[in-house]
């Protein structure tokens, strides 16, 4: 896989520039009762090890990037950190053991006021058998151009972003150069 040099954002994807997510995501956009945007995938993998995929350092590891870190509590950070200096990811607001994290997402960098004001990210997680389905819904949305734009490209990257994790547990962790 190559290096990444943009943020990758929580829930926020710093693969939107890439090839399409060879996963299925089921993407959703919605505009009522809020604008919001849902992913939905099912990965291969028992909700044991989903959890502890989203919610440990070395988790993160295995599929977001090599220079991640979780403090799992709430006001601690879920992020990942860039070759530059730039960071992507957000603040931990809330979780429910095994069954959802909410972090309070930054966007990538190109959306100052997106990236300054945040949305929400939630992150539900429920067993399928020996599979895991992951719904992430992004809320907190706001008008103008910045926003919609930020809205259209997270659209694309958080799937494929959701595609990565899919593909950490279909093929094995992904190895960072």
């Amino acid at each position: 896989m190559k290096s990444l040099s943009f943020p990758l954002i929580l829930c926020a994807a710093a693969l939107a520039q890439t090839a399409p997510s060879p996963v299925p995501v089921k993407v959703t956009r919605l505009a009522s009762p809020e604008k919001a945007l849902r992913f939905e995938v099912t990965v291969p993998a028992k909700l044991a090890d989903v959890w502890d995929a989203f919610t440990t350092t070395d988790g993160l590891h295995t599929w977001l990037w090599r220079d991640c870190a979780v403090d799992l509590r709430p006001g601690g950070g879920w992020i990942a950190r860039f070759p530059g200096g730039s960071t992507g990811g957000g603040t931990i607001e809330s979780f429910q053991t095994g069954c959802q994290l909410v972090i309070h997402a930054m966007a990538p960098e190109q959306f100052p006021e997106v990236r300054r004001l945040g949305t929400t990210a939630t992150f539900d997680l429920r067993p399928e058998g020996p599979r895991t389905r992951i719904t992430l819904t992004q809320t907190g949305w706001r008008q103008g151009k910045e926003w919609d734009d930020a809205y259209e490209y997270l659209a694309r990257g958080n799937a494929q972003l959701l595609g990565q994790l899919y593909l950490r547990f279909a093929r094995g962790p992904l190895k960072w150069e």
